[in-house]
C-alpha cells in the first residue's frame, strides 16, 4: 500500500514527481543502486499516472505488451499482444509492490510550486500536503497527463455535460445525441464503444488520421506457460519486436517513401471497411503516413458507417447552449444539435504545465525560459539554469515508432549515471552548459528537418505554437541509449559540496 498516513518529510535528497512508468522506474532505480532518501510525490489518491487516470471505453495501448513494459519487470501473463489500460494499471502496481517503493509514495501531494534556493543548493517545494526541500528534483509527469482543452468560442456555456477522454464520466448517459471532438488515439479507441450507445453521434474531424489494422490477439495458455518456464523465450519475443519497430525509423527519417506500402495497406482497409465513396473521401488522408501518429484499429471505420453517426469535416467556429455550430468552406454555418460533447483533443505535450510551476534561482519560470523558442534540454533530461533538475521524457525524447518505456530506462540510467559522478567528486549541483545545451538542440532539429514528422504535409501535436518539433526522438532508440550511456561532466556547471556536508543515502 502507499503511505497515505504518513506525512511529508522535511528534507529528502531526491523528490520524485509522479508514480506512472517514469516516476517508479526512478524510485526502484535508486533504490536498486543504494538510495533510499527519496520521496514520490502524487497528485492523485493512487498511483499509475497515465494508466490510472485514461479509464475511457476500450483504451489500450497501441504498442506490444510485451515491449511497453519494464525491461527489469517482464511479465508472462500478459493477456493480448497489446494490453488493456486495466491490465498496464495492474502490472505497475505489481511493480511497484514487488521492488517495494509503495511506502516511498506520498499521495494527494501536487507540487503546486518548485523553486531553486541558490544560497542553500536545494530545491524548495510547496505540495498540497505542504512543504519539503530536495538536493534532487525529478520531474516524472510525462507528456500525457494534462489534457489539451480547445480554444472553441462558448464551449464553457455549454448546457449539456462536458467531459475529456482523461476524465471519462462512466455516470453519464450516453444514450442521446454525443459529440466527439477529435480523431486522435484516443478517439480511436472509444468512439466504437460511444457509436454503439447514441441514438446520434456527431464525429468532428479536423484531419483524417492514418489508420493501420491492430494486430491484436489473446496470447495462448501455452505461450505463456513458455514465457514463465523459459524467461529467455519472453526476451526474444521483446528483442523481435523492438527489432521490427526500430526497422520502421527508415521510412520516417530516412526515406518517406518507404512509407507508402504502410499507406497503400492503410487505404485498402480504409476501402474494404468503408465502400461508401463519399465517407470514404472524408476519411482519406491527404498527407504522408507518419506525419501525424499513426493509429490502429480495427472497429474505427465499421463503427463510422452505422445509423446515426456523421463525420462532420466543417470547422468548428463555436458552441451554443444546445450546438455545436460549423462553417462550411463556402461561409455557411450550420447547427449540430446534441446532449452531450465529448472531448478527444489529447494532451497538452509541448507546453507541459510541470514548467509552469518549477523557477530558477532567479524566479524565472521552465516556460518562461522555453517560451522564446520551445522547449530545449541537454538529451531530454536536464535544462541549463536548473541545477538538480532532471526532466524524465523531457523535449525531444517522445517517439513515433517505438515503447517510450525503453526511453525512460535509457534517462532514468542516466539520472543514476550523474549522483554517481556528484557522490564520487563531492558535487552539491550540476547544471548544463547553456553552449551545450544549445548545440546539442540544433543538432536535434537539423536531423528532424527532412523527416517526414516535418515534413509530411500536416499539423501535429508533434510541433509546438513556433512550428518547431519539440516533441520526437529523431533517429533509432539504440541511438539515443549510446549517447547517454555515460554522464558527460565536462558538458555541465558543477559546484562542490561545502566542506562538511554529507549526502544521505
Amino acid at each position: 500500500m502507499t503511505d497515505t498516513a504518513a506525512g511529508l518529510p522535511a528534507h529528502v535528497r531526491v523528490a520524485v514527481v509522479g508514480t506512472g512508468f517514469a516516476g517508479l522506474a526512478t524510485a526502484i532505480a535508486l533504490k536498486r543502486s543504494g538510495r533510499r532518501d527519496v520521496v514520490l510525490l502524487e497528485r492523485a489518491d493512487s498511483i499509475g499516472g497515465t494508466w490510472r487516470d485514461n479509464v475511457y471505453p476500450g483504451c489500450a495501448c497501441d504498442v506490444p505488451s510485451h515491449m511497453y513494459s519494464f525491461s527489469f519487470a517482464p511479465n508472462p501473463d500478459w493477456s493480448r499482444t497489446f494490453s488493456t489500460q486495466p491490465e498496464i494499471e495492474a502490472y505497475l502496481h505489481r511493480v511497484a509492490r514487488e521492488h517495494g517503493v509503495l511506502a516511498q509514495v506520498r499521495t494527494g501531494a501536487e507540487v503546486l510550486e518548485a523553486r531553486w534556493d541558490a544560497a542553500a543548493l536545494l530545491w524548495r517545494i510547496r505540495t498540497a500536503r505542504g512543504e519539503l526541500t530536495a538536493d534532487i528534483l525529478v520531474s516524472g509527469s510525462g507528456g500525457l497527463s494534462d489534457p489539451a482543452v480547445p480554444a472553441i468560442e462558448g464551449l464553457s456555456s455549454f448546457a449539456g455535460t462536458t467531459f475529456h477522454s482523461s476524465t471519462w464520466d462512466h455516470e453519464h448517459d450516453l444514450s442521446g445525441r454525443v459529440a466527439v471532438i477529435g480523431t486522435g488515439a484516443s478517439a480511436v479507441q472509444f468512439v466504437p464503444h460511444v457509436a454503439e450507445r447514441a441514438a446520434h453521434l456527431t464525429l468532428f474531424q479536423r484531419t483524417a488520421p492514418w489508420v493501420l489494422p491492430r494486430r491484436d490477439r489473446a496470447i495462448t495458455g501455452v505461450e505463456k506457460a513458455v514465457f514463465r518456464r523459459l524467461p529467455a523465450a519472453q526476451k526474444a519475443a521483446r528483442a523481435g519486436i523492438y527489432a521490427a519497430r526500430e526497422a520502421s525509423i527508415l521510412g520516417f527519417r530516412y526515406d518517406p517513401r518507404i512509407m507508402v506500402l504502410a499507406e497503400k495497406q492503410a487505404l485498402r482497409m480504409l476501402a474494404r471497411q468503408v465502400p461508401d465513396p463519399v465517407l470514404r473521401a472524408k476519411l482519406t488522408p491527404d498527407y504522408r503516413l507518419g506525419c501525424k501518429r499513426v493509429l490502429l484499429s480495427n472497429t474505427y471505420y465499421p463503427a463510422l458507417r452505422r445509423p446515426g453517426v456523421e463525420v462532420v469535416t466543417d470547422r468548428i467556429v463555436r458552441v451554443l447552449p444546445h450546438a455545436v455550430v460549423t462553417q462550411a468552406p463556402d461561409g455557411t454555418t450550420t447547427e449540430h444539435e446534441v446532449d452531450t460533447i465529448v472531448l478527444g483533443t489529447g494532451f497538452r505535450v509541448t507546453d507541459p504545465p510541470m514548467a509552469e510551476r518549477v523557477y530558477d534561482g532567479a524566479g524565472r519560470s521552465l516556460v518562461e525560459h522555453w517560451s522564446a523558442g520551445g522547449m530545449q534540454a541537454l538529451h531530454g533530461v536536464t535544462v541549463a539554469g536548473f541545477p538538480n533538475y532532471f526532466h524524465l521524457v523531457g523535449p525531444n525524447t517522445a517517439l513515433g515508432h517505438n515503447s517510450i518505456v525503453y526511453m525512460i530506462e535509457t534517462q532514468v540510467d542516466y539520472l543514476v549515471g550523474a549522483l554517481d559522478v556528484m557522490d564520487r567528486d563531492g558535487l552539491a549541483t550540476l547544471a548544463p552548459r547553456r553552449d551545450v545545451q544549445d548545440s546539442y538542440n540544433a543538432d536535434l532539429q537539423r536531423q528532424l528537418a527532412h523527416t517526414v514528422w516535418n515534413v509530411g504535409g500536416c499539423a501535429s501535436w508533434y510541433r509546438d505554437a513556433h512550428g518547431r518539433n519539440s516533441t520526437l526522438w529523431p533517429t533509432f532508440t539504440f541511438a539515443f541509449r549510446r549517447a547517454l550511456r555515460r554522464f558527460p561532466l565536462e558538458a555541465y556547471e558543477a559546484v562542490p559540496r561545502p566542506a562538511g556536508d554529507r549526502v544521505a543515502a
